[in-house]
C-alpha cells in the first residue's frame, strides 16, 4: 500500500512562515505525497515551491472555524484557485448546521462548488461538534452540492477523524462523494485502517512519521 499517495501533507497553524512553506513542499516532494495543504495566503509559494512537481496544492478555506460569509468563502476560494490550488478544503458554517439551516448550509456549499469549477471541493463537516443526524445532514448536503469530498474534521477542534465517525459518512455517501479523514492521524496503522475502510485522502501534519511506520507525538494534527 502506498500511504503517501493519500496524503495530503498539512501546515495549518497560525504561526506557520514561509521557511515552513518551503520545508512542506520540500518534504512532500521528498516522499511523494498526493498534495500539500497550507493556508490560502501561501497557495502562491507552495506554487512556487513545486513547480515540476506532480504534488498538488490544497488550499483552506473559511478555516478553521466556519464562521465566515459565504461572499467571503466563495473570493477566497476562487483567490485560491487563480493562485495554484488545485484543491479547495471548505469549513461548513456549523453554527448554521446545529441551528438547522440546511439551506445556507447548502448554498454555501453549492457556491463555492460553482466558483471552483472542476477543482476538487472537500466540505470539513467538523464531526467533533455535530450529532450523529447532523452528520449524515451535513453529508448528504455535500453530496446535493456536488462536493468531491467530505472531511470530518479541522483538526482544530475539540476532536478528529474516528473510525465510527468515517463509516457513518462512507455510509451515508454511498460512493457519491469520497471521504478524507482527518484530525489525529498519527500511525501508519491508523492510516491503514481508514484506508481498508474505504478512505481516498488522509489529512495530516505527521505524513513523514507514518510513511517511516513511525508515530507522531501528541499535538500533532
Amino acid at each position: 500500500m502506498e500511504l503517501q499517495k493519500y496524503i495530503d501533507h498539512t501546515v495549518l497553524f497560525a504561526y506557520s512562515t514561509p521557511e515552513d512553506i518551503k520545508t512542506l513542499c520540500e518534504e512532500a516532494k521528498t516522499h511523494q505525497f498526493f498534495s500539500v495543504c497550507v493556508n490560502s495566503g501561501y497557495v502562491e509559494e507552495a506554487r512556487t515551491h513545486l513547480l515540476g512537481s506532480s504534488v498538488q496544492i490544497c488550499s483552506v478555506v473559511g478555516f478553521p472555524l466556519g464562521q465566515m460569509d459565504t461572499v467571503s468563502k466563495v473570493f477566497e476560494a476562487k483567490q485560491a484557485i487563480a493562485n495554484g490550488a488545485q484543491e479547495i478544503d471548505m469549513v461548513i458554517n456549523v453554527g448554521r448546521m446545529k441551528a438547522g439551516d440546511h439551506e445556507y448550509v447548502f448554498e454555501e456549499i453549492k457556491q463555492i462548488k460553482e466558483a471552483i469549477g472542476e477543482h476538487v471541493l472537500k466540505v470539513i463537516i467538523e464531526t467533533c461538534y455535530l450529532t450523529d443526524e447532523e452528520k449524515v445532514t451535513a453529508c448528504e448536503l455535500s453530496v446535493k452540492a456536488n462536493a468531491d469530498f467530505v472531511k470530518t474534521s479541522t483538526g482544530f477542534g475539540t476532536g478528529g477523524a474516528t473510525p465510527e465517525d468515517v463509516q457513518l459518512m462512507l455510509d451515508t455517501v454511498k460512493g457519491k462523494a469520497k471521504v478524507k479523514a482527518s484530525g489525529g492521524v498519527r500511525d501508519a496503522e491508523t492510516a491503514k485502517k481508514y484506508i481498508d475502510m474505504g478512505v481516498q485522502r488522509l489529512g495530516t501534519s505527521s505524513g513523514i512519521k507514518i510513511v517511516g511506520g513511525g508515530t507522531a507525538e501528541e499535538g500533532s494534527y
